[in-house]
């Protein structure tokens, strides 16, 4: 039930960036990371504005999910990294578990 919870709530809360954020990551600008925040991976002062933004929000969702079902923000995080980095469509960036950006 605690997954279902996270994943609606993920779901529902990156969607306000939808067209911003796909249109990054399908320039290649941005990536999905292990950690559940985005990273940047060709940068300019938009791109960065843009992470910044997206992963100081997400952060506050993981605090939320985490305090909701007893979890810390670290499992949150690492659940949401894992399924945003499904979702990611082939040909965008994601990062490999050895921190690389590698292509889908």
């Amino acid at each position: 039930m605690k997954k279902i919870i996270l994943m609606l709530t993920l779901m529902l809360s990156f969607s306000v960036f939808a067209i911003e954020l796909s249109d990054a990551k399908q320039q290649g600008l941005v990536g999905e990371q292990m950690d559940g925040l985005l990273g940047v991976i060709e940068a300019s002062p938009e791109v960065k504005e843009l992470v910044n933004s997206i992963n100081t929000q997400r952060l506050a969702v993981y605090k939320q999910i985490a305090e909701k079902n007893a979890m810390s923000i670290d499992q949150v995080s690492v659940l949401a990294g894992e399924k945003a980095i499904k979702k990611t469509p082939k040909g965008q960036y994601i990062q490999n578990t050895v921190g690389q950006w590698v292509i889908k």
